[in-house]
């Protein structure tokens, strides 16, 4: 049997929010390791995310005021999603329940070594 695909997602978010962004995503079945010992597993880091929202283009920031540039406390988050359909799933909770216009988010394929 092959094994199936895993991949990362890696997202920021501000403090507030961030538990319903995860349950979110624990909901559609990230964060669960093969075999389900363990679900709503993560890696979690603070740090600080700088933006300038451009009023010229449109931007209306959750957080911050059009052409002021902000830095904003965030958590950095890196989920394992176990199956392609799982990570799709999981980008789309993502982007269902973060505040921003635009989720930085990142999906990385992890390779079986």
């Amino acid at each position: 049997m092959a094994p199936c695909e895993r991949f990362k997602l890696v997202f920021t978010a501000p403090h507030a929010p961030l538990e319903a962004i995860k349950d979110a995503i624990f909901g559609v079945g990230a964060g669960t390791y093969p075999g389900a010992k363990y679900s709503r597993v993560c890696f979690q880091t603070p740090g600080f995310t700088q933006f300038l929202p451009d009023g010229q283009r449109g931007a209306r920031p959750h957080i911050g005021t059009p052409d002021t540039l902000e830095t904003v406390e965030e958590m950095r988050v890196e989920i394992l999603c176990v199956g392609r359909d799982v990570m799709l799933r999981a980008v789309e909770a993502l982007k269902r329940t973060h505040p921003y216009e635009e989720p930085a988010y990142e999906v990385y394929r992890i390779e079986d070594v």
